[in-house]
């Protein structure tokens, strides 16, 4: 049975035909009557008039048609738009990937961005629960946009499944190997199209530059956010990989990238709810995740290691908030955490602030305890001391 989302959809569809087939017999009668003899311009020109003001009357009275069809009243939108919802992928403090809103990882070619991008697909089919220590919601189908080099797509998927898989692959996954009928630019329901036809709830694009005429071009980069949005509206969840822009000369490897380092118009980023940057080399088997646009709380910066033999990706146990409390009886202070993150003996303010609500929150999920400093201590609540809780001291990592 279609959802109500889909049969407002297709009735879409039908009234957008019904009115196309209705403007064409208005303009073939025009022009047979242009070509009588004898015929008045003026007359044909306000019956035409008539016909176009007939239209838009019939469209008011349709339920206002274009105009009203997405609009609620201002208490409907703050409290049942979907703004409390869980994320597909994170929590709600930090979300990764948020409902509703597109998620966009972005990277040199060889970093591991397809890696990524197959671990939360196949957690989102229920092959796995989580990424990166991050919780992945469950989906109900999947289509995967194959656009570019599909063969080396699915070496890469085919290391993180077995035969015991092959039902949930055959039922929850679909793929499109090749080339798009049109890019998405020039055809802006395509997407929500492509999501109608294979019945999924989520797209993921591999790769951005194969599904859009040209990325640098500012309108194209908002006819493309057009069709982003269209499929968002229609209950489609989308993840799209992207490149980086070359590095400038003489820019340290270890410089945070920024928003503009990713390639093509602002309007591309400007539009995605989420943007991941995986930073590395080619083949590198640790690399760095930074969040450069965030729905909520910014993830990291983290760093992962991939497994390339299994296509498997995992946060370095050196730097993992958790493991470092086990391994300090004593407990830290938030300062000496950020030390530690950031690789700096006098962290900066953001990442001093960064650790305090890691461990905060690590306090909240009962994975740490947290005892005040003395009262004659400065530094506010950096004096404050953070111990892994009791239970989890000898926990695993």
């Amino acid at each position: 049975m279609p959802s109500a989302s889909s049969a407002t959809y297709y009735a879409g569809i039908v009234r957008t035909m019904a009115d196309l087939r209705r403007l064409r017999a208005s303009g073939i009668r025009t022009a047979q009557q242009a070509m009588e003899p004898g015929a008045d311009p003026d007359a044909i020109r306000s019956e035409v008039e008539a016909e176009v003001q007939a239209e838009r009357e019939r469209a008011l009275a349709s339920g206002q048609g274009r105009l009203s069809r997405f609009i609620t009243d201002g208490w409907r939108f703050v409290t049942e738009t979907g703004t409390d919802t869980e994320p597909l992928w994170g929590t709600r403090e930090q979300a990764a990937w948020s409902s509703g809103e597109s998620l966009m990882i972005v990277g040199a070619p060889g970093v591991g961005k397809t890696t990524l991008a197959h671990q939360v697909i196949l957690a989102r089919l229920g092959l796995s629960d989580s990424v990166l220590d991050m919780p992945v919601a469950p989906s109900r189908r999947v289509l995967y946009l194959a656009l570019d080099r599909y063969k080396q797509i699915a070496r890469a998927m085919a290391r993180s499944v077995g035969p015991e898989h092959e039902q949930r692959l055959r039922d929850g996954l679909a793929v499109w190997q090749g080339p798009l009928p049109a890019s998405l630019d020039k055809e802006p329901d395509l997407l929500a199209d492509l999501a109608a036809a294979h019945q999924a709830d989520t797209i993921v694009i591999d790769s951005l530059k194969d599904a859009v005429s040209t990325l640098v071009d500012d309108a194209l980069g908002v006819a493309y956010n057009n069709a982003r949005q269209r499929a968002i509206r229609n209950g489609v969840e989308i993840m799209e990989l992207h490149h980086q822009r070359k590095a400038t000369e003489g820019a340290p490897r270890a410089q945070k990238p920024t928003l503009d380092r990713v390639y093509g118009s602002t309007w591309i980023t400007s539009g995605a709810g989420s943007v991941l940057f995986v930073s590395g080399e080619a083949g590198d088997l640790a690399v760095t995740l930074h969040h450069l646009k965030t729905p909520t709380g910014e993830i990291g910066p983290l760093q992962v290691i991939h497994d390339h033999e299994r296509g498997i990706s995992t946060l370095d146990p050196a730097l993992d908030p958790v493991a470092i409390l086990r391994q300090r009886p004593d407990g830290l202070t938030v300062r000496e955490l950020a030390m530690i993150q950031s690789g700096q003996n006098n962290p900066e303010r953001s990442a001093t602030e960064k650790a305090r609500r890691t461990l905060d929150r690590l306090v909240r999920a009962g994975l740490a305890g947290k005892a005040e400093g003395t009262a004659g201590g400065t530094g506010g609540g950096q004096q404050a001391r953070y111990r892994a809780s009791v239970r989890h001291i000898g926990a695993v990592s």
